[in-house]
This record gives C-alpha cells, structure tokens and sequence, in this order.
C-alpha cells in the first residue's frame, strides 16, 4: 500500500517562501510520477506542480517562476519549494501519485499566507 505523508506548511507574510515534503512508503518511489495539488477555499482542486520519474516537471501557470518541485529518490521524497507566496496561495496541499491505476493521497498541510 503506497502511503504519502505531507509536512512542512504553515503561515508566512506575502512575498515568503515555506518548502512542502511529502515521504512516500510503501512502493519503490524512484518509479513513481509525483504531483502536488491545491484546495483553496470555495475552489476546486488544481494542479500545481508534477514532475515524472526521469526528472521532467511541469507547472500550473499561477505558480510558473515561483514554485519548484523536485525529489530526492534516495529519501523517497518529493518537495515543492514556494517562493514569492501571495494570498492567493493559500490552500491546503496535496501530494499525489498513482499506480495500477489507483491514486493515492497525503493527509495534505495547510498553507497560509497572510499579513
């Protein structure tokens, strides 16, 4: 069973910057597609950042020049670092991945930016 647990959110001013980790177990990390999604209030579900497992990423256009995804096979994690956050950020985030057809998700981390 893959398991995803989500950390690193909290509250910051507009224009800084907080880094998300998700930890994967369960299955071999290094094969897995990894993606980050956001639930703001009052919005559906968008997604923000992917990256494959040969390294390949792509972005949300709200979030292109600001965030970036990566992942750390070793660790069998992948981060989102969040710089430049406006309002309009906050949401609750979201680590992602599927296999055999199944997707599975974290817990999610609050994220709020506010002054």
């Amino acid at each position: 069973q893959v398991q995803l647990v989500e950390s690193g959110g909290g509250r910051v001013q507009p224009g800084g910057s907080l880094r998300l980790s998700c930890v994967v177990s369960g299955f071999d990390f290094s094969i897995l597609d990894m993606s980050w999604y956001r639930v703001a209030p009052g919005k559906e579900r968008e997604l923000v950042a992917r990256i494959t497992t040969f390294g390949s990423t792509n972005y949300a256009d709200s979030v292109k020049g600001r965030f970036t995804i990566s992942r750390d096979n070793a660790k069998n994690t992948v981060y989102l670092q969040m710089n430049s956050l406006k309002p309009e950020d906050t949401a609750v985030y979201f680590c992602s991945t599927r296999k055999s057809g199944d997707t599975y998700w974290g817990q999610g981390t609050q994220v709020t930016v506010s002054s």
